[in-house]
């Protein structure tokens, strides 16, 4: 009896063991080696080149569009035409506000003759005053003499006294009164040359407002968005076009919102374009998080290549830290950085794969650091076995 008990006993943990054993092809399995050494720690990111100078243009006033000239991806130089539009108005306003101009500049010219005259009027006037009081000051002399001789009265002579002395009242008030004239026909040609001044600035806004008909680049860039079609009407405010620059661009990279506390302002940035790496680093951080991602800019610090774009997409490496003389590996799937997990480690021979703890530390874009449970040299089963329980996998 008893030893039919025992080998009851030993088939069920035969048995056991068959549905415990677990054997694994190695040839399907993506092996990883602890390598010892400096890892920096990164945040991946995507997103795309933009233009660092950009230029909105606007319609200033209502036209219609009569021909579009380029359209979006094109490469514009300064004063490139791009769109023409059309408002016979503006014409019309134009050659009005040149008119008004025009009057305004002959009244200011004839009131110039017209204060001519009147300055030598009074000029005239004085000079007659002056003349006056020569003779009246000669008279009064020779009257002064005969008075101490006793030829003339008194009376006599102290009538050229108040003469002379009136004559020269006079021309000190005609004096006044000229250079009154002076600073009323002085202030008369300001308030004419301020017409005139407001009218050149009509003439220049019609002008500005005829010429800007003709759409054009105001830089060196790129064509990147043309938000009309032909014989559309547009509106004051409406936008045209949208230029960019191609020789000043930076990269708009989208970060996941849990990494983005990690990310400060002049860390290094590698930018790959999907044809070489760029160097850059993080110039702007948006404080507004959208779509459980946040948005940084990225200045690039070496040279572009020519054929970069704006709107090229782009992934991103963000440098964070860099851990000197660490244990790491390359992540495997699943992996989260500073977790303990279990992982399934090559024993001597490569004949078999023991499950052993692991703790991990920082991670990167491609390594994780290793902390505790694995030594350089050691080489472990990257492949996803979270479904596997078992404490040792056979390999073949």
């Amino acid at each position: 009896m008893a030893i039919i008990v025992l080998l009851g006993l030993l088939s069920m943990y035969l048995i056991k063991q068959n549905v415990n054993q677990v054997t694994l092809n190695k040839k399907d399995l993506v092996i990883g080696q602890v390598t010892q050494g400096e890892l920096r720690v990164t945040v991946d990111g995507y997103g795309k080149l933009i233009s660092h100078k950009q230029e909105l243009i606007t319609s200033l006033t209502r036209a219609t569009v009569k021909q579009i000239v380029l359209k979006p991806g094109a490469v514009v130089e300064k004063g490139s035409l791009i769109v023409k539009l059309e408002n016979p108005e503006l014409g019309y306003q134009l050659s009005s506000a040149q008119q008004q101009l025009v009057s305004l500049q002959a009244n200011s010219r004839q009131l110039a003759l017209n204060q001519q005259r009147e300055v030598i009027a009074e000029q005239s006037k004085i000079s007659e005053y002056s003349a006056k009081l020569e003779s009246a000051s000669l008279k009064r002399k020779a009257e002064e003499k005969l008075f101490k001789q006793g030829i003339v009265s008194g009376l006599k002579f102290r009538e050229s006294q108040l003469n002379e002395k009136q004559l020269k009242t006079t021309i000190t008030l005609a004096n006044q009164s000229l250079k009154h004239l002076q600073d009323v026909h002085q202030e008369a040609l300001l308030i004419q040359q301020e017409r005139i001044n407001q009218q050149l600035n009509t003439v220049k806004n019609a002008q500005d407002r005829l010429d800007a008909l003709h759409v054009v680049a105001k830089f060196d860039g790129i064509l990147q968005r043309l938000p009309v079609s032909l014989g559309q009407s547009i509106n004051p405010g409406q936008e045209i076009a949208l230029i960019g620059s191609t020789s000043d661009l930076i990269a708009e990279i989208k970060i996941p919102q849990s990494q983005a506390n990690a990310i400060r302002i002049g860390q290094q940035v590698e930018i790959d374009t999907r044809q070489s790496i760029l160097l850059g680093k993080v110039s702007r951080i948006d404080p507004i998080v959208q779509d459980n991602s946040v948005l940084i800019d990225v200045t690039f610090t070496q040279p572009l290549d020519n054929n970069m774009r704006p709107e090229q997409n782009v992934d991103a490496e963000i440098i964070t830290d860099t851990l000197s003389n660490v244990a790491y590996i390359e992540r495997p799937a699943n992996i989260q950085a500073k977790s303990q997990q279990a992982m399934y480690r090559l024993e001597k021979g490569n004949n078999k794969a023991t499950r052993v703890e692991i703790t991990f530390g920082q991670k990167t874009s491609r390594y994780v650091a290793i902390i505790k449970g694995a030594v350089p040299g050691d080489s472990f089963i990257l492949t996803d076995l979270t479904n596997y329980q078992a404490s040792e996998i056979a390999l073949n």
